[in-house]
């Protein structure tokens, strides 16, 4: 396919766009993955640009991308480049206080996110656009491409009652939506108030994924080292609500997963009985060197995505919960709480945003049966976000 090339939000604004955005005081949330197309660290190119920044904010794993594990907060320090203070929003606080925003008439998010519900970054954003709107700052997101594209949407909507940090507003697990597009779709019907402003992409198209964009993968988190762990991510992310390990501490975190007492072969037999479009699965054996049984022999399998058109990562996973659950039913388990700031729900729960999987996979029902009604959440989903949306 024809590689084209996308300019980012962040590129727009240097080109010149937005310019009264060069007259006013701004904060910046950035982490590694806010980049130009030729690699310059977002801050540094705006201050080149002579853009007026005072401080900058960091998501989970900080703006500098320094904290390779999940759920370790980053600290309020000063930055070593350019002298600017760093205020961590994956802390004592997952939003901005006024004392951050004090000083500043607008803050601005350039944050590659990857289209899943359960990544932080968007609600980062969430909670940062409320703080703005009530300390009365601009807020400005700079759009970046979603990943794994705009057209598929996957897995169930988040319900009342199963709100956290790793899902505060009823989007599907793969919500096909740029950041941009979750910040107009927020304001427009949830109510979420302050001055937005975003910088739009220019060549995205919603059909494209990221190879399409042209632009070079940067690491959006430390676990999501290649496009590959991305496009997997969506549904693989729900082994982090179980004893199955998702792969962190291997060099393929997502798409190496599996527990001590997992056959590898027995296990790949199971799975490849589904007949899942677009992905095989290669028997394997690994010891992760970090999080679960670091430094035990695990048995599991790796996904090869072959088609990342018709692969489906939520039913994928779901596939392995009930094929791990049926061949291990004495040692396949849910992880307790706590999880991502969440003290009471099961993790599991929070993830698929209702107690409909973990209840389903225990009374042996099939994935199909535990998706029955998914298709019409998502249909009116894609019917509720379609005036925010900003790409054709």
């Amino acid at each position: 396919m024809t590689h084209l090339r996308v300019r980012t939000g962040l590129e727009a604004l240097l080109a010149g766009e937005h310019a009264h955005l060069r007259k006013v005081r701004v904060g910046l949330v950035a982490h590694p993955a806010s980049v130009t197309s030729e690699l310059t660290f977002a801050v540094d190119a705006l201050l080149e640009a002579d853009f007026d920044v005072r401080a900058l904010f960091g998501p989970q794993h900080g703006a500098r991308g320094e904290k390779q594990d999940n759920m370790v907060e980053s600290p309020h320090e000063t930055d070593a480049r350019t002298g600017l203070p760093v205020y961590s929003l994956y802390s004592e606080t997952r939003r901005p206080t006024p004392e951050m925003l004090d000083g500043l008439d607008a803050l601005v998010f350039d944050l590659q996110d990857v289209g899943v519900r359960v990544y932080t970054f968007v609600w980062t954003m969430a909670l940062a656009m409320e703080a703005c709107g009530e300390a009365g700052v601009r807020f400005v997101v700079l759009d970046r491409p979603n990943p794994l594209g705009g057209v598929v949407r996957e897995g169930p909507l988040l319900r009342e009652g199963y709100t956290s940090f790793v899902g505060l507003h009823p989007v599907p697990l793969r919500h096909g939506l740029t950041t941009g597009e979750v910040a107009r779709w927020l304001v427009r019907t949830h109510r979420v108030r302050c001055e937005l402003e975003v910088v739009p992409m220019e060549g995205w198209r919603r059909w494209m994924t990221w190879p399409d964009t042209g632009l070079p993968w940067v690491m959006p988190s430390p676990n999501l080292p290649t496009f590959d762990s991305a496009v997997v991510y969506p549904g693989m992310v729900l082994l982090e609500g179980t004893n199955l390990s998702e792969g962190r501490g291997t060099t393929r975190p997502f798409e190496i997963f599996g527990a001590p007492y997992l056959d590898p072969y027995a296990l790949v037999t199971r799975l490849e009985r589904t007949r899942l479009p677009g992905v095989r699965f290669r028997p394997c054996t690994f010891e992760p060197t970090f999080q679960k049984y670091a430094g035990e022999r695990c048995g599991g399998a790796q996904l090869h995505v072959t088609d990342v058109d018709r692969f489906r990562s939520v039913r994928t996973a779901m596939e392995i919960l009930v094929a791990a659950r049926e061949l291990a039913p004495d040692d396949f388990a849910w992880r307790p709480p706590p999880y991502e700031y969440e003290e009471r729900l099961m993790p599991i729960d929070i993830l698929w945003g209702s107690a409909r999987l973990r209840m389903g996979v225990d009374e042996g029902r099939s994935a199909q049966e535990i998706l029955a009604g998914v298709d019409e959440e998502l249909a009116a989903f894609t019917a509720d976000v379609e005036p925010s949306l900003l790409y054709g």
